[in-house]
């Protein structure tokens, strides 16, 4: 139905406010059951979506950590890895094969 939905903490740089609202997307759509609302439902979708996001951003604003920052291209070519070892191929974006 879905992508995952991405840590967004502790990474250098931050989050920005449109990573929050793809991942507050992501997760409405999760919990409704679909990807793109009737026109009955689309106001309160829209809305759960913004509440979302206004959560999510206050949250990662504060978190504290004292771990190092991660690097996303770092995280990003670990997931690649694990996804080349667990399916035996190296794929890219929504598993097109590299």
């Amino acid at each position: 139905m879905c992508r995952n939905i991405r840590t967004l903490f502790n990474f250098h740089p931050r989050a920005t406010p449109e990573e929050v609202r793809a991942a507050s997307l992501q997760f409405v759509r999760k919990i409704c059951g679909f990807t793109k609302p009737s026109k009955a439902n689309q106001a309160k979708f829209l809305a759960a979506v913004d509440e979302i996001t206004g959560v999510a951003s206050r949250l990662l604003r504060s978190l504290k950590t004292s771990a190092l920052p991660k690097n996303r291209e770092e995280e990003t070519a670990k997931a690649r890895a694990r996804a080349a070892a667990r399916f035996g191929r190296q794929t890219g974006h929504r598993g097109v094969t590299a």
